[in-house]
Parts: structure tokens; C-alpha cells; sequence
């Protein structure tokens, strides 16, 4: 992941080029399962020409209602752990590719603030994962600093499309 937060979404073009270049060039579809990004991971790539080649579709559950409804992450779990979870983020990713037509898939979850942080998921919690077709969901979970709503969903952008890199190198 680069070094430097992004200000804004052009920042992550030359990235979100990347990770489309490296799926096309395996011939993989994606498909996004987002929450506290509300859609901003598949904006900036359909923001690329071509982009249709490898992006196969978008789910911004944004709510709870969304992830069981849309993805298929059972009520109980989104209960038991809180939606902002590795459980809850794995089971977004993996219910993104029983739905879907992707062969990869990232989800995220995450407190972007000013509120809805505690002391045990303060605002900057986030959860990133990423499902591939016969293989094992890979869990990220991070810390980003309160430096304000934008600069926590921009840096969850980053930190997905680096994660799906990682996945298809």
C-alpha cells in the first residue's frame, strides 16, 4: 500500500488502473460488496475506460437489512459480532461471489464517523475482505486515523484495491 493517504479519488486512479490491468490480463471478473465506502471502490474504477471488461457489478449494503438481504450474511452473525467485523466482512465478500458472476470479490466494513465509534470500534475501524472462486477469503483489519470522514473512506479505497492486487499477483 502506498505510503501517503490519498486526498481525494483521482489520487487512486493509477491504482485502481492497476488492479484492472491485472485482472484483465488473467482474465478475472470483480465485484465489489461495500459499506462504509457506499460505492466509492467501484466509482473510481468505472471511472477508468474499459473497466467494463473487468468490473461485474457493485453492492453498497450500506445497512444491515442490505448485507442479509443483498449478500446473504446471516441476521444472527450481524447480531452476534456487529456489522463492523471480520465475520461480517468475510461472509459481505463471500456472499458477493455466490451472487455475482466475479471470480474476485472485496468487501469492506467499517465506522467512517464523525459518530458511531466506541471504545472498542472507535471511528477509523475497518475491515476489508477479499473472496477469490475456489479459493480462501483473505481478512484485513485496520486502524486508519480520525483525520475526518473523507480521509478515512478514501484510505479504505486504498486499502481495498491494494488488498485485491494482492490477491490476483
Amino acid at each position: 500500500m502506498s505510503s501517503s493517504a490519498p486526498h481525494n479519488l483521482d489520487d487512486l486512479i493509477p491504482l485502481a488502473t492497476d488492479v484492472l490491468d491485472a485482472m484483465k490480463a488473467k482474465g478475472l471478473m470483480l465485484a465489489t460488496a461495500e459499506s462504509c465506502t457506499g460505492g466509492l471502490i467501484s466509482g473510481v474504477l468505472t471511472e477508468i475506460a474499459g473497466s467494463s471488461a473487468v468490473v461485474d457489478r457493485s453492492f453498497v449494503t450500506y445497512s444491515n437489512e442490505a448485507k442479509a438481504e443483498m449478500l446473504g450474511v446471516s441476521r444472527d452473525l450481524i447480531q452476534k459480532v456487529g456489522a463492523v467485523s471480520k465475520e461480517v466482512a468475510m461472509a459481505m465478500a463471500e456472499g458477493a461471489l455466490k451472487n455475482s458472476n466475479a471470480d474476485v470479490t472485496v468487501s469492506v466494513t467499517g465506522i467512517a464517523g464523525p459518530d458511531g465509534g466506541s471504545e472498542d470500534k472507535p471511528v477509523g475501524t475497518v475491515h476489508v475482505a477479499v473472496a477469490v472462486r475456489g479459493g480462501t477469503t483473505q481478512h484485513m483489519h485496520c486502524w486508519f486515523a480520525d483525520r475526518g470522514r473523507q480521509s478515512i473512506r478514501l484510505e479504505t479505497v486504498q486499502t481495498a484495491l491494494t488488498s485485491i492486487l494482492n490477491a490476483v499477483a
